[in-house]
């Protein structure tokens, strides 16, 4: 069999670069770091460093991806992270019973998703107002929770198998992201489920006539994300073996950025699992490379936020020529 190149040009040319543009964009970071940091950057440890410090938002990531794939956003992420986190960790120390302590922080996530879910659907209050509203209260709650004091956690199981620990020497939370990765592809992409959800978000009409339970699955979607966002502060806690009101703060930022660098549309309709993951390590390596090179906070904001809106405008000019 002969390689047409004309061909290859052609399929090329008809490809949505937005689609692979978060590959594209974590290949050039990549070298960019590994030839500027050299052996510091691109040695094994620093890259499972990496994996690890992106687990919570690679998780979270997948989540956001049926969000906005819907069309909606959800900013109370963040703020689930804290209070599930505090939540999680208060319950251990009481009890010391990790199916209590999960139950209790997952249950919070659930009941904040419902209560997102109902404030779109029912009253009718755009997904971006709704959303920020529950994430100030929740945060006020976490601060109030503890007064603004660390909890400690010191059950070792629950520590080893939420984010501190590490088989062999893969890091329990890129086992979290890989489980992520593979559940998440499944739904969206091989079950009913995940058809209704882009075809709602593509079109709410359409998806309605032709006899998707739209609102239901809305429903569905933002308390799938709360119990998610949830299981992420357990995650956070696990990992810094503590909880703090602070968890989470902007981290909805970079789970927005992460699944938009990764090719789903803001608009909704479409969704990437794989380009979400993809993009929740990029938005780490750049962070994780930034504070190697000697950047200080101000400084690596800055500059991700740069390449953030570089990327994103190049995905778009692609995305644009594609259709011209």
């Amino acid at each position: 069999m002969q390689f047409n190149i004309k061909k290859a040009i052609v399929n090329f040319k008809k490809a949505d670069f937005n689609s692979i543009m978060v590959y594209v964009v974590f290949v050039i970071v990549l070298g960019i770091f590994a030839i500027w940091l050299g052996g510091t950057f691109f040695s094994a440890a620093n890259m499972l460093s990496i994996t690890r410090q992106a687990g919570a938002t690679a998780v979270m990531a997948v989540g956001m991806v049926f969000i906005i794939g819907l069309g909606h956003i959800d900013l109370s992420i963040g703020s689930i992270v804290a209070l599930s986190a505090q939540i999680i960790a208060l319950i251990l120390r009481s009890t010391d019973n990790i199916f209590l302590a999960l139950l209790g922080g997952l249950g919070m996530g659930l009941v904040v998703g419902l209560v997102n879910g109902l404030a779109v659907t029912q009253v009718k209050i755009p997904a971006f107002l709704a959303t920020l509203g529950t994430s100030s209260i929740i945060r006020g709650i976490a601060m109030w929770t503890t007064n603004t004091k660390a909890v400690p956690i010191a059950n070792g199981t629950y520590n080893f198998f939420f984010g501190a620990g590490a088989v062999g020497p893969i890091p329990v939370l890129l086992l979290w992201t890989i489980a992520a990765l593979i559940i998440g592809y499944f739904v969206l992409s091989c079950t009913a489920f995940g058809k209704q959800v882009l075809a709602s978000g593509g079109n709410y009409t359409a998806a309605k006539y032709s006899g998707v339970k739209v609102i239901k699955v809305t429903m569905i979607v933002f308390i799938m994300m709360g119990v998610i966002s949830a299981l992420a502060g357990g995650l956070y806690a696990g990992r810094m073996q503590t909880a703090r009101w602070s968890y989470g703060q902007g981290v909805e930022m970079d789970v927005i950025a992460a699944v938009v660098l990764g090719g789903t549309r803001m608009s909704g309709g479409n969704g990437s699992i794989v380009g979400a993951i993809v993009g929740a390590l990029l938005i780490n390596m750049i962070n994780n490379g930034l504070i190697i090179g000697g950047f200080e906070v101000a400084q690596q904001t800055i500059m991700k936020g740069v390449i953030i809106l570089l990327a994103v405008a190049l995905g778009n000019v692609g995305r644009n020529r594609r259709h011209d």
